[in-house]
């Protein structure tokens, strides 16, 4: 489904991306975990085609992502729905009204239509009757739903969550770590998600991929990355300070 090939990137001297090789398959959820600051977010951007390679190639259902532009981005990118990490609602929409964002603006739905849509994919997330309030009217977690609502609003093919559980208590942690199990099963997609918290990432992965310095140094099953002997892989699921990963 997507294939990351020697992917670089830099920022003038920062070189975030090294060479980046990563395969992830139809039907399965992904998890990449990894220092805060260590790339994964920038990875996302390339995926979905926000940001460019200085050096490689990102093939998504034999696609080549940095060979579309304009009209052609914008179609791929339909394959995708996206949790950002804080939600990233429009506070001076309703809920109705950001759920349903992506529906007025690609495609031909009606009003009633939509006002359907928006529903069903608002209670697919354990959300009803709350169309007509502000996203300052929510909690935490039920802004979260709400974006993940949005993020199935089209239908997507790859579901893509971005530090899904940040800011969230353990309680509420699960609730979204259960939804996107839920969401991978009833909807038939292929996930990838990026995150720090290992708890999460053994509960929702089907594999796990970790980044370091730029690179995938290990890729495994939940089972395979707890009992791995690679010493960074080891402090970071044991979260140790002790280790090859420096704490500064």
């Amino acid at each position: 489904m997507i294939k990351i090939i020697d992917l670089h990137k830099s920022f003038d001297s920062n070189h975030v991306l090294r060479g980046v090789d990563l395969e992830i398959h139809k039907g399965e959820s992904m998890v990449i975990i990894g220092r805060s600051g260590s790339g994964k977010s920038v990875l996302l951007k390339h995926i979905i085609g926000l940001l460019k390679p200085d050096k490689g190639k990102i093939i998504v259902d034999s696609i080549e992502v940095s060979s579309l532009n304009g009209k052609e981005l914008n179609e791929f990118r339909k394959k995708f729905g996206m949790l950002f990490q804080g939600a990233a609602l429009f506070d001076s929409l309703t809920i109705g009204e950001n759920v349903g964002f992506p529906l007025r603006e690609h495609t031909d739905f009606s009003e009633r239509e939509i006002r359907i849509k928006v529903k069903e994919k608002l209670e697919m997330v354990g959300l009803k009757d709350i169309e007509g309030l502000f996203p300052s009217e929510l909690s935490g977690g039920m802004k979260k739903r709400v974006g993940l609502a949005r993020a199935i609003a089209m239908e997507p093919e790859i579901l893509l969550y971005d530090e899904p559980t940040a800011e969230l208590d353990p309680i509420l942690t699960d609730s979204i770590n259960v939804l996107n199990i839920e969401m991978k099963q009833r909807l038939n997609i292929t996930s990838l998600t990026i995150t720090h918290d290992i708890i999460s990432a053994y509960k929702i992965a089907d594999r796990i991929a970790m980044l370091h310095e730029g690179k995938i140094i290990t890729t495994g099953t939940p089972d395979e990355i707890k009992v791995s002997d690679h010493p960074v892989v080891k402090q970071f699921v044991r979260g140790s300070s002790e280790g090859p990963i420096s704490v500064k």
